[in-house]
């Protein structure tokens, strides 16, 4: 193993710090330096720094414990600005998002076919349009797309409603914007803006967020980093198999959780219109709506024991247009997780609903350009 650069010992500790003061609404030098195991003076040393790249600033004194009250230090949450792209099933939406995962500025637009070209001029007046913004600097932005996405070089492998198939979408952004970018599968990004906006989730835990609208994925966070996998698709699960013989799938395959638990796949065995309808017939008591959305958490449930199996993360939010269902849903849901999964297990494992709705892709996407490096923060290396 090759030993560390003075510089990239120097960039270690700044975003150590950096992160720190993140996670927290204010903190002093002591106690930063105390959480990272730094030393005072190379903390004095970096917070100079971020004082002077605008980033950081001294918002007051905290309580004393002895000796002298203690300076807290936080984000300046408008000193840098990121761009939030989620990329819908019937519209794509778009936010302007400051340091503390506060949307802005926010634009939308309907996605009416799967017309690959049209789908992406759509990406670009988006974006045209956020960039015309009057919140400056803008020092990145994050996309969350449908399918199979390879993240290490932005390629939208297969989204098959947008009919993109081995796009390089982060390349042609980056050409276009001359910003980074950060691409990634929706519901990894959402599970990303849960984890780090949603509340009441700890810094270095492990997260599993599944995200049910017109598809179905898992996000997969470990130890607060998210994991994709050798081939950037962990957490495909609408597209594994519950059903031998089951309805056929956009996939090509028949029988996948997909057909049987997404938003489309219920709308779709009620014959109805939309999941709206589905939605007032479920509360007005009709009886079919209501098998109809059990069997759905049934099958979700199933998945989830397997998921609880396989990587025995006891913390599962569920996200996305099922929700909407209520407790009813998420019953089934849990019973279904509950009888296939080990009993001591399941019991140990947390199911609940997250907290930001369609804000969370948004958001992930963002925070995905930071989750690894902060560089694009700093208006030159340090």
């Amino acid at each position: 193993m090759k030993k560390a650069t003075h510089q990239q010992t120097k960039q270690h500790n700044r975003d150590l710090v950096l992160r720190t003061i993140f996670v927290n609404d204010s903190i002093s030098r002591a106690e930063v330096a105390r959480v990272t195991n730094l030393t005072r003076t190379t903390v004095s040393d970096v917070v100079s720094g971020l004082l002077n790249e605008g980033l950081v600033e001294e918002v007051g004194r905290g309580e004393s414990i002895g000796g002298k009250t203690p300076i807290l230090l936080s984000i300046v949450a408008d000193s840098r600005y990121l761009i939030g792209l989620n990329l819908a099933q019937d519209k794509f939406i778009g936010a302007v998002v400051n340091l503390r995962g506060e949307i802005k500025e926010i634009v939308e637009a309907p996605v009416h076919d799967d017309n690959g070209e049209k789908a992406l001029e759509i990406v670009y007046q988006l974006l045209d349009q956020l960039i015309r913004k009057k919140l400056k600097p803008i020092v990145g932005i994050g996309v969350g797309a449908p399918g199979l996405i390879n993240t290490r070089e932005g390629i939208v492998v297969n989204a098959v409603n947008l009919a993109w198939q081995d796009l390089p979408l982060g390349q042609l952004l980056q050409k276009k914007y001359k910003l980074p970018v950060s691409v990634l599968n929706d519901s990894q990004a959402t599970a990303i803006g849960e984890y780090v906006y949603g509340g009441g989730h700890t810094p270095d835990e492990n997260l599993i967020v599944v995200n049910v609208k017109h598809g179905i994925g898992a996000g997969i966070l470990i130890g607060g980093q998210l994991f994709q996998g050798d081939g950037g698709g962990a957490g495909e699960i609408g597209h594994v198999v519950v059903q031998e013989n089951g309805e056929l799938c956009r996939c090509g395959k028949r029988g996948c959780l997909e057909t049987v638990s997404s938003a489309r796949a219920v709308v779709q065995q009620m014959k109805m219109d939309s999941l709206e309808d589905v939605l007032a017939s479920f509360q007005s008591g009709n009886g079919k709506a209501k098998d109809v959305v059990d069997r759905a958490g049934h099958y979700l449930g199933t998945s989830l024991a397997n998921l609880i199996g396989i990587l025995n993360i006891q913390k599962i939010v569920l996200t996305g247009d099922m929700t909407r269902f209520g407790d009813d849903w998420l019953s089934a849901v849990s019973t279904s997780m509950q009888t296939g999964a080990l009993s001591r297990m399941a019991e140990n494992t947390r199911l609940e609903t997250g907290k930001l709705d369609y804000r969370a892709c948004i958001l992930g996407a963002s925070a995905s350009l930071l989750l690894d490096d902060y560089s694009l923060l700093f208006t030159e290396e340090n």
